[in-house]
């Protein structure tokens, strides 16, 4: 079949076979493939064990950077602004335009979570929480099938927003290409330090620390299968803030919202990645209609289309509702990355839902302004995990810290509970530990 003849299957929940059919969408596209797997873990031991000789080696290998040491790869400030000054002005201008939304989205984020906090019970024992920056994180900025400024901005600029001392930054540069529009977004955003390498050695790098490349204490944003492999197994030295799968959305519509406006979003998603998902729900037969029509003709116009083609054919989904509940019930089964309500009256419905890492409410909320410009972060959980996990943000870059104040008169009634569940537990020094202080205060009274 050409790549310009649309194919995406059509369902419809009246169906007696529809569960079966609607199932296969969401067979887990594994990330744990074996050799991925096998060929990640050899990288990071050697990662682990030479340090800046292995990251060369691989960076000439897999992205064919002739370097000659890691000097060679780390991206100066200059070369930052250099580039900030060397994109046009409408590029330029569009990147701070974004960096100042997602900033303020994030401040306001910040100012919401409250802070650190404290307050004295009934015994006059302290308790609170203290909150802190990290120290240091790495992002990852995507750099293989396409350039990814946006994704600088999404994952520095939460961070610098809660204080964290220090961002560096890991990119590919395939073919030694430093794609100027990602190093002007990272001078805009704040980024600290960029190395030109990526894939797992990156994140090896990141996890562990080199020679060269600080090592960081959480490694955050997309990448392909390497990455994620490597993500999940340095976690626990560092933390991560997600395994990111393929891109999704989810298009609830009524039929209000111009198809070919709808065929479009759902090509926004499919362009990225052949494994990438869009699926429609609406109750409207006709309208499925012309939303497919509006996809067959707009196809051929897409540059990217050898890929909407085979996400679209091989993970996509025009499918028929009994109505809008019922679409409301379906997305929250498939808790997407994207969710879209093409709708009349949007904020009603999405008052109906529960899952989802971003909701786009009404016909002019189109996927891509959350994508670049909106505000709110566009990394977010994918493959169904938006039912556990949430979107990337400020609260991602600081941590939690318990604090706990005993007065003398609280070790008195505290210490006769600890010493009971102490005992019941049989741990005898944590009994005693109580008790000891109890002893004191209850020879003190007497």
């Amino acid at each position: 079949m050409a790549d310009n003849d649309l194919s995406i299957r059509s369902l419809d929940t009246s169906d007696g076979t529809f569960e079966a059919s609607f199932s296969e969408l969401f067979l887990q596209i594994s990330q744990q493939n074996a050799a991925i797997e096998e060929r990640v873990a050899q990288i990071l031991d050697d990662l682990q064990q030479r340090g800046d000789e292995a990251l060369l080696e691989y960076t000439r290998r897999f992205d064919r950077v002739p370097a000659q040491s890691l000097a060679d790869l780390e991206i100066s400030q200059q070369e930052l602004q250099a580039a900030l000054g060397s994109v046009p002005a409408a590029q330029r201008d569009a990147l701070q335009a974004a960096a100042q939304r997602i900033r303020a989205y994030h401040q306001r984020q910040l100012a919401q979570m409250g802070g650190s906090w404290e307050y004295h019970d009934a015994d006059g024992t302290l308790l609170g929480q203290k909150l802190t920056p990290l120290d240091r994180v790495g992002i990852y900025v995507p750099g293989g099938k396409a350039a990814y400024p946006s994704s600088v901005l999404m994952n520095a600029i939460p961070a610098h927003v809660a204080g964290v001392g220090e961002i560096v930054m890991v990119v590919p540069t395939p073919d030694g290409e430093r794609n100027p529009l990602v190093l002007a977004a990272a001078a805009v955003a704040g980024v600290d330090r960029a190395f030109a390498v990526g894939g797992a050695q990156a994140v090896g790098a990141l996890a562990f620390g080199t020679r060269s490349v600080p090592k960081v204490d959480k490694i955050t944003g997309p990448g392909n299968a390497y990455v994620a492999a490597a993500k999940r197994r340095v976690f626990g030295v560092c933390g991560i803030d997600m395994i990111a799968g393929p891109s999704e959305i989810l298009v609830i519509a009524d039929g209000s919202t111009p198809a070919e406006w709808v065929a479009v979003d759902l090509f926004s998603q499919a362009e990225h990645d052949e494994l990438a998902q869009s699926i429609l729900l609406c109750p409207d037969a006709q309208y499925i209609e012309q939303v497919r029509q509006a996809m067959q003709r707009l196809l051929p116009e897409m540059p990217r289309r050898k890929i909407i083609h085979a996400s679209l054919r091989d993970r996509g989904a025009l499918i028929r509702v009994r109505d809008l509940e019922q679409a409301c019930e379906l997305a929250d089964r498939i808790a997407p990355e994207h969710l879209e309500l093409a709708t009349r009256d949007a904020r009603a419905w999405a008052d109906r839902l529960h899952h989802a890492g971003a909701i786009f409410l009404g016909a002019y909320t189109s996927e891509s302004l959350g994508d670049y410009c909106a505000g709110p972060n566009h990394v977010l959980p994918t493959s169904g995990t938006a039912r556990f996990s949430s979107a990337l943000g400020v609260y991602d870059f600081v941590k939690r810290t318990s604090l706990i104040e005993v007065s003398r008169r609280g070790a008195s009634h505290l210490g006769r509970i600890a010493s009971v569940l102490g005992r019941g537990e049989g741990l005898q020094a944590h009994a005693m530990a109580a008790e000891l202080r109890l002893q004191q205060n209850d020879a003190q009274a007497g």
